[in-house]
């Protein structure tokens, strides 16, 4: 059997027990990265020295404009061809797996965490006032700390505004023109997040502009490349600096010592809310009382 007619074995295999998305970006490498070099070679013939020239060849890659591929997305795709060859191995007889004993390629990137104070968050708001979806977008990215994925499958039916909650539950993807509704990344995913008074009364009056909506329509009819271009129109305007999407929710708590401690925004209005510290966002203190936070989190007030 080829490698080609074997990778449609580990599709038929693989691709129901993973997230469409998930599938999409494994398929993609292997596609173009491995299936190439690989796809008409009998996969019990393959052996160690024929993975480190495909290796070989990867790190020798420069685009036209001689830039290499990186690290992180070397060992990605070394990854994938690892992950079918040890399909093989157990379960079709394949005697060794030839790309893990060519070793990997590649290393995971240091992934630095970025984020905005909350001066810088403030002023970055009030330039997205000019769009009341991209303003309330943003309102519920950072002060709940949900991912953008989650923040786009948001439905009327998703609040509880007497209890002062958001249910997370599903996230949305776009895929090939098509607007996709799946379960949340992880189990731990699925989880009722409390809301700041504030943001109850902004989010009532954004449902209110969105006429004759329905409880199961999304709220945010936009995709993630449209958070992308708004942080980014965004952030100039403020005069703040750019970061992605996703770091909105890693806002930080630095206390007078050297250490810097991250903690989701959703945790940290927890502890105040609970503590009758915060009524509105101008009022949101500089949480430089760092113990009074973890005491909280290990005495587990914050979670719900």
């Amino acid at each position: 059997m080829t490698f080609g007619s074997f990778f449609e074995v580990y599709e038929a295999d693989k691709k129901q027990r993973v997230k469409e998305s998930t599938w999409e970006s494994k398929s993609h490498v292997i596609r173009t990265k491995i299936l190439p070099y690989f796809e008409n070679r009998k996969i019990a013939e393959i052996e160690a020295k024929d993975v480190i020239a495909w290796q070989n060849e990867l790190m020798a890659y420069k685009d036209e404009k001689g830039k290499p591929y990186s690290a992180d997305y070397l060992r990605t795709i070394h990854a994938q061809l690892t992950a079918i060859f040890n399909h093989a191995v157990n379960f079709y007889n394949l005697p060794y797996n030839p790309a893990r004993r060519a070793g990997t390629i590649g290393s995971e990137a240091v992934k630095e965490m970025d984020f905005w104070t909350k001066e810088e968050y403030l002023k970055f708001s009030e330039a997205m006032m000019d769009k009341p979806r991209s303003y309330y977008a943003f309102e519920m990215l950072y002060w709940c700390g949900m991912r953008s994925g989650e923040l786009l499958a948001l439905t009327p039916a998703d609040f509880n505004f007497e209890k002062q909650t958001v249910t997370i539950s599903k996230t949305f993807h776009r895929s090939k023109g098509r607007d996709i509704i799946t379960s949340p990344k992880t189990k731990k995913s699925n989880r009722t997040i409390k809301m700041p008074p504030f943001l109850c009364e902004e989010m009532q009056e954004y449902i209110k502009l969105l006429y004759d909506i329905k409880p199961d329509e999304r709220l945010f009819t936009v995709t993630k490349s449209y958070l992308n271009h708004e942080m980014e129109r965004g952030a100039k305007q403020a005069g703040v600096k750019k970061i992605r999407v996703h770091d909105i929710r890693h806002p930080y708590v630095k206390p007078t010592t050297k250490i810097i401690f991250f903690l989701p925004t959703h945790v940290i209005f927890l502890y105040f809310q609970k503590n009758d510290l915060l009524q509105k966002k101008d009022y949101l203190p500089d949480f430089s009382d760092i113990s009074r936070i973890l005491h909280a989190l290990s005495q587990e007030l914050v979670y719900e």
